[in-house]
């Protein structure tokens, strides 16, 4: 049986998204079913046996379309594992320590037992879209600060995991 792996995620400019892409290319190369789809558009999680969920952070909030998404199936992501991630500080803090996910990932990490979370860097680089992200540019505070070694090896974990677990029959 192959463990088939959705990873959802919340972005408005896309970095996010590329972070989801590159934990679904890593559980792919592991063996893993896995795809990488906007939180918005997963009508269903049932035919996944497991889920990692990603949002970008604004102003110490995780991205609606994340939120919205954990609201939506909290009764089936809660019987799967599940992974949470944030994407956001844009400077190198996130490759240098762990950074404690917001209050709100905090919660939907306690109702949905999640097995772990992690925050990576984010990007913010010229025609990001929004009145905050042009002042950030403005300012001179953007950059890609995304650690892809990082990511992948947080995704490799996360195979080992699942692989663990199907092996012992759990999945």
């Amino acid at each position: 049986m192959t463990t088939k792996v959705l990873v959802a995620y919340g972005t408005t400019n896309g970095s996010t998204a590329r972070i989801a892409e590159t934990v679904a290319e890593v559980l792919d190369k592991e063996g893993l079913t896995a795809e990488a789809l906007p939180a918005r558009t997963v009508t269903s999680v049932w035919s996944y046996d497991a889920v990692v969920v990603g949002g970008a952070l604004y102003t110490g909030r995780w991205h609606r379309d994340a939120r919205r998404f954990v609201r939506r199936h909290r009764e089936d992501l809660a019987a799967r594992p599940v992974w949470l991630f944030s994407s956001g500080p844009l400077d190198p803090s996130a490759s240098e320590r762990d950074i404690p996910p917001v209050p709100g990932v905090v919660r939907a990490m306690a109702r949905l037992d999640a097995q772990g979370h992690i925050t990576f860097g984010g990007c913010l680089q010229e025609g990001a879209r929004g009145r905050v992200a042009r002042m950030i540019l403005r300012s001179g505070k953007g950059g890609d600060f995304r650690d892809f070694a990082r990511i992948e090896d947080w995704a490799r974990t996360i195979a080992a995991d699942l692989t663990a677990d199907v092996r012992a029959g759990w999945l």
